[in-house]
This record gives C-alpha cells, structure tokens and sequence, in this order.
C-alpha cells in the first residue's frame, strides 16, 4: 500500500463526517474530573497550540507538467490571489469533533464573497490542515498538509522508557504528506503528492477522489450555513 493510499485512509476513518460538535465537546468535558486528568488534557492543549500547522500565505504553488500549465493558470493564479489577501472582511470558525482532540473549520469572506475555507483536524498521532480555495463561487483548488508524528503527542520521556523506545515525541521528526487538487466547473482536472512521481492519475482514480473532496467540501458549506 503506497503512503498515499494510506493517506486517505487515515484521513476517511479520523475524519468521516463534520459537524459543529456540540455534543462531542460536551462528552469531553465530563470525563472523570480528577486532578490528572484535568492536568493531561492541559499540557496535551498547550503542546497542541506550540505545534499548529500554518495556513498558507504570500505563497506561489508549485510548478506543473508542461501539458497542463495554461490548463491550470487560472486556479494558480486564483490561488495566490486569495492566499495574498492579508485582510478579510469576514472570518467564521466553527468548532468540529471528528478527532480526539478536536478541530476547527473556518470561512473567510472578502466583500461578503466566500473565497476561502480551511479546516484544522488534531489526533494523538497526527495533525490535517486542509485549505479549500473558491473561483467565481466554486471549487477550484483544495491543499491538504498532513503531519504523521513520530510517536503520540503525550509520548514523554517516561512513555519512552516504560516501552523501551529511543524516541519521545518530536514534531520536528514527523512525516509529511501535501496533496494538491485542482478543479476545473466542478471536475477534478489534476493531482500532485509529493510522495508521488508526478505521473499523472488514472481517471477512475480520481473521479474516486473528486467524489470525496466535493462531499467533505459540501458538508463544510453546510455546516456554515447552518451555524
């Protein structure tokens, strides 16, 4: 199974569905209140906010194959637009539950035009950053940045000598997987991995994908809506 693959995976069983999570969020706060606990669940949230992946910003996207470039000049063009934009009109946020330790989607409007979502998953083991750019009011590029830890972020020095392990945990030592998705009228024309060759995907492969960046996609716009 190629670490793309595993990838998705990781991405569909952490985060299947989003909602605003009200009740997720409630079920946390009544875990058994002991000293301890309190204490894991505060130093697990600062270590949290220390490590918080960066939406993208002031920054061009990455070259692409010859045959494509005038194809996809207008969505790279769209999205150093959006991504240069160092003041909105409007921002939303919206807490979501999928994960252990929670997340948060945000909407970003310039003018009361929609031109940007992004959405921050967090796990013991990983974080996702997933930044969703619109054109003339629909999808047109989605960029996810996905950081496998090392070890869990509670494994201290203490978790590394109970397990007989050489490594505590280390952000600096995490896996990183990027993915890039352009879309074109609602089709997904191209996709890029950095852990991939760059040869381009199989059309069955990526109507696959486009059914499942459009319904995460569609549930934001609806979770959004019904704030």
């Amino acid at each position: 199974m190629s670490n793309k693959q595993k990838f998705y995976i990781l991405t569909l069983a952490t985060v299947f569905s989003i909602s605003c999570g009200t009740d997720n969020k409630s079920k946390i706060e009544t875990k058994t209140d002991t000293t301890t606990t309190k204490t894991v669940i505060k130093a697990d949230s600062l270590k949290r906010d220390k490590v918080e992946l960066k939406e993208t910003f002031n920054k061009e996207d990455l070259p692409v194959n010859e045959y494509l470039t005038e194809k996809l000049n207008p969505i790279r063009t769209n999205f150093k637009r959006i991504n240069s934009i160092a003041s909105w009109t409007t921002i939303k946020t919206n807490d979501i539950w999928e994960t252990t330790e929670g997340g948060e989607a945000k909407f970003y409007y310039l003018n009361g035009q929609l031109e940007k979502i992004t959405t921050r998953h967090f796990g013991d083991t990983f974080q996702l950053l997933t930044e969703y750019y619109l054109l003339n009011k629909q999808l047109s590029f989605v960029f996810a940045k996905l950081y496998k830890y090392n070890r869990p972020m509670y494994y201290d020095s203490k978790s590394m000598k109970e397990n007989n392990d050489t490594e505590t945990f280390d952000f600096e030592k995490s896996e990183i997987i990027e993915d890039r998705s352009y879309f074109e009228n609602g089709k997904l024309l191209h996709q890029l991995n950095n852990q991939d060759c760059g040869s381009p995907f199989e059309n069955d492969y990526l109507l696959e994908e486009q059914k499942r960046i459009k319904t995460d996609y569609e549930k934001l716009l609806k979770l959004e809506t019904t704030k």
